[in-house]
C-alpha cells in the first residue's frame, strides 16, 4: 500500500503524535516525521514537510525495501512503536520526544530506537532541516564536537550508535553515516537481536549538549516510564476506555509545560475546506479550550494540570488588566492581529501557510462563560480563590452585565458581528456561575445584579432566538439558520428541556451527515464536519434524557465504520463525511476534549432513563425561566 501520493503528501489520517510537554512531532505511517517545531510548539518549524515537501524539512527512518507495518503506543505512554515487515525480516522502531529525570529536558531530544526482530532489514535514516517555511537557510557545520545542523538560531546534532551488534555468528549490525551540506544520512543494516539508536538533539540560542547513543537510548525508556507514571494518576472505569484514555494522553501533549497553557492544536494551516483554503494557525491557547480541558481533567481526578492552567490564565489576564481575551500565545503574551503569509505551498498545495491568528482582537462574549466555567469547576473541585482573583471575577461579571447586549463575532470567530444566540447563553452562564461563587464567598459583592441580568438574558433568548417553525433555537434573531454551538448550553444548564431536545432534532436534520455534524447552516458548502460538534451532540442527547440515542451516536463516532479516530487514537478538527478524510489542524484539543466529556457525561448520567428530567432542567416551552447550572 502506498503511504504517500505522487506529490509526496501523506494523508492527514496517517499521523501519530509524540511530544515532551514543549513541542509535538507528527510521525507518518512510513516513519517520516513531517512536523516538528523547535524548541516550542509555536516556534517556526525546521521540520515542516507537512506543509512543504520539497523545502520544509523532515526526519526519515524506514526500510529501503517494500514493507507492511503495524503500530501502537507503548501501553500507557505517548511513545510510539512501529513494526515493519519486509521480505527479508522485521524490525521495531520506537519513537519518543524524551523527557528528563525530573521533568522536561533543557534541550529537545528525539530518540528513535531500531530493534531487529527477524531476519535482516536495511533501513535509511535522513535528517534534513528545512527553510523554516521560507524564512531561513539551513546548513551543516563541522566542529570539534562533531557535525552540527544550524537554522534560524537552532543548533542541532544527530547521534547514531550501534548499541548491540546482534548475536555471535551473524554479521553485525551496521550504521554508515554520511554528512552533506544540507543533511545527515545513515544507512542501517539491522539483523535480528541487534539494537541501533538514532537521536536528534536541539537548542535555540543556547549551547548544545551532545549525548551518547546509550544516553539517548536510556532516554526513550525513561520517557516511557514517566508517561506510565502520569497515566497511572488517572483512571476510567466507564465505556469507550481506549478512546478516552488515549484522548487524555493526547491532551497532555498539548499542555505547554513551561506555562500551563493548553494549545488548541499542534499545527498551523491545514485546510478546513476539502477544496483547499480556510487555513489558520492554531498554536495558541484559547480560553474556551482551557475551560473544557479543565473540566475533562478534573473529572478524572487530575489536579496539577488544572491548577497550572488556571494559574496561567489568571496571571495572564491580570497582567493585561482587562477582561479575558479570546486567546493568548502559549507564553501568555497577547498576540497582535498580524497574520504573516509564509513562502510554502501548504498541505497538497492548499495554502496559504500562515503564522499568527487575526481573531485575537474580536469581541467574543462566550469567553465570559468560559472563564467563569473554569473557576467554578476549580472551586467545586476543592479549590479556593485568592482575594485578587475574586475581585477580578467581580469586575468581569459586571462587564458581562454591560456587554451582553452587544453584537459579537460568536464562537466561530466570524467576520460579521451579530447577536449570536450561543453568545448570549454564554453570558448567562458567566453570570449564574458568578452568583454561585459569590454565594460560596469566593467573589465579593452583592450578586443581585448578576442574578437579575441572567434572567434578562434568559427572557431575551426565549423571546428572540426561538423559531416555532423550526422548533429550534436559531443562530441569531430573525433567521431560520442554525448553529451547533447551542449544544454547549445543554451542558451549561441553560436548557435541557423540550426546547433544547427539539433543537437537537433540528440540528441533526439541517447540519447532520450520518453521525457527523457541521458547525452552522451553510458550512457544508465550504468545510468538513466539525468533530467536536458530534461529541457535543452526544452530551446534549444524554442531558436531555435521550441516553439510548447518545450511546448509539457515541458508538458510531468511536467504534463504527464512520469513526473519527485514526489507528492510534488521534483526532483532527474536521472530517469530510463523504470520504472520511481529515481536515483542519491536528491533534485538535477541542475534538479530544469533546470526546472525553461526552464519554464522562454519558457514564455519569447513565442511571437517568430516557425522557427523565433532572432538577434544574428547563421544564417547558419557555414560559418558565427556571433553568439551572450543571
Amino acid at each position: 500500500m502506498a503511504e504517500r501520493d505522487g506529490g509526496g503528501w501523506a494523508d492527514l489520517r496517517t499521523y501519530a503524535a509524540v511530544g515532551d510537554g514543549r513541542t509535538v512531532a507528527l510521525v507518518a505511517r512510513d516513519g517520516r516525521i513531517d512536523w516538528l517545531p523547535l524548541p516550542d510548539l509555536d516556534s517556526t518549524p525546521p521540520f515542516a514537510a507537512l506543509l512543504d515537501p520539497d523545502d520544509g524539512g523532515c526526519v526519515e527512518l524506514a526500510p529501503v525495501e517494500p514493507f507492511e507495518l503495524e503500530r501502537e503506543h507503548v501501553p500507557h505512554t505517548n511513545v510510539l512503536a512501529t513494526t515493519y515487515r519486509t521480505a527479508s525480516g522485521a524490525v521495531r522502531v520506537t519513537d519518543a520526544l524524551s523527557t528528563g529525570v525530573a521533568g522536561r529536558l533543557p534541550w529537545a531530544e528525539l530518540g528513535r530506537r531500531v530493534e531487529g526482530l527477524e531476519g535482516r532489514v536495511r533501513l535509511r535514516a535522513v535528517v534534513r532541516p528545512g527553510t523554516c517555511l521560507g524564512t531561513a537557510g539551513p546548513w551543516v557545520e563541522r566542529s570539534a564536537a562533531g557535525t552540527l545542523l544550524r537554522v534560524d538560531g537552532l543548533t542541532m546534532a544527530v547521534v547514531c550508535e550501534v548499541l548491540d551488534p546482534g548475536p555471535a555468528g551473524t554479521a553485525a549490525a551496521r550504521a554508515e553515516r554520511t554528512d552533506t551540506e544540507r543533511e545527515v544520512r545513515v544507512e542501517l543494516d539491522v539483523p535480528a537481536g541487534s539494537r541501533v539508536v538514532l537521536g536528534l538533539v536541539a537548542t535555540s540560542a543556547e549551547p548544545l549538549w551532545m549525548p551518547s547513543g546509550s544516553a539517548v537510548d536510556a532516554g526513550i525508556d525513561r520517557t516511557a516510564d514517566n508517561w506510565r507514571t502520569y497515566s497511572a494518576s488517572f483512571g476510567w472505569d466507564g465505556p469507550w476506555e481506549a478512546a478516552v484514555r488515549r484522548s487524555v494522553m493526547v491532551l497532555k501533549l498539548l499542555l505547554h509545560a513551561p506555562s500551563g497553557a493548553v494549545a488548541a492544536a499542534a499545527t498551523t494551516s491545514l485546510p478546513e475546506d476539502p477544496a483547499g483554503g480556510k487555513c489558520w494557525d492554531y498554536r495558541f491557547a484559547w480560553v474556551r479550550d482551557s475551560a473544557y480541558a479543565l473540566e475533562a481533567m478534573m473529572r478524572f481526578g487530575l489536579r496539577e494540570e488544572p491548577h497550572a492552567a488556571v494559574s496561567w490564565l489568571l496571571r495572564t489576564i491580570r497582567e493585561r488588566g482587562t477582561a479575558p481575551d479570546v486567546f493568548y500565545a502559549l507564553s501568555g503574551r497577547v498576540p497582535d492581529d498580524g497574520v504573516e503569509e509564509l513562502e510554502a505551498p501548504g498541505w497538497r498545495g492548499s495554502g496559504p501557510v500562515v503564522r499568527g491568528n487575526a481573531a485575537s482582537s474580536q469581541l467574543q462574549l462566550g469567553v465570559y462563560g468560559d472563564l467563569f466555567s473554569i473557576l467554578r469547576l476549580y472551586v467545586d473541585g476543592g479549590g479556593a480563590l485568592d482575594a485578587e482573583t475574586g475581585r477580578l471575577l467581580a469586575s468581569t461579571a459586571d462587564a458581562a452585565c454591560d456587554r451582553w447586549r452587544q453584537p459579537d463575532a460568536g464562537m466561530w470567530e466570524l467576520h460579521t458581528a451579530r447577536h449570536y444566540t450561543s453568545s448570549k447563553m454564554g453570558c448567562w452562564q458567566a453570570l449564574t456561575h458568578a452568583v454561585h461563587l459569590a454565594e460560596l464567598g469566593m467573589v465579593p459583592g452583592d450578586p443581585a445584579r448578576w442574578r437579575s441580568e441572567a434572567e434578562l438574558i434568559r427572557d431575551w433568548v426565549a423571546e428572540r432566538c426561538w423559531s416555532q417553525e423550526l422548533g429550534a433555537y436559531t443562530w441569531y434573531p430573525g433567521t431560520q439558520e442554525l448553529d451547533a454551538s447551542v449544544l454547549l448550553h445543554a451542558v451549561s444548564g441553560f436548557d435541557r428541556g423540550p426546547r433544547m431536545s427539539s433543537t437537537l432534532d433540528a440540528l441533526r436534520r439541517q447540519l447532520g451527515s450520518g453521525p457527523h455534524l457541521h458547525r452552522y447552516t451553510g458550512a457544508q458548502r465550504e468545510e468538513g464536519a466539525f468533530v467536536a460538534c458530534s461529541f457535543w451532540m452526544v452530551s446534549a442527547l444524554q442531558l436531555c434524557g435521550r441516553g439510548a440515542e447518545a450511546r448509539e451516536l457515541m458508538d458510531a463516532l468511536v467504534e463504527g465504520p464512520d469513526t473519527v479516530l485514526n489507528d492510534v487514537g488521534v483526532l483532527a478538527e474536521m472530517v469530510d463525511p463523504a470520504t472520511g478524510h481529515w481536515l483542519g489542524n491536528l491533534p485538535q484539543a477541542l475534538s479530544h476534549l469533546a470526546l472525553v466529556n461526552a464519554a464522562v457525561t454519558v457514564h455519569e448520567h447513565r442511571d437517568r432513563q430516557d425522557g427523565d428530567r433532572q432538577d434544574g432542567d428547563r421544564q417547558d416551552d419557555g414560559d418558565r425561566r427556571g433553568g439551572g447550572d450543571r
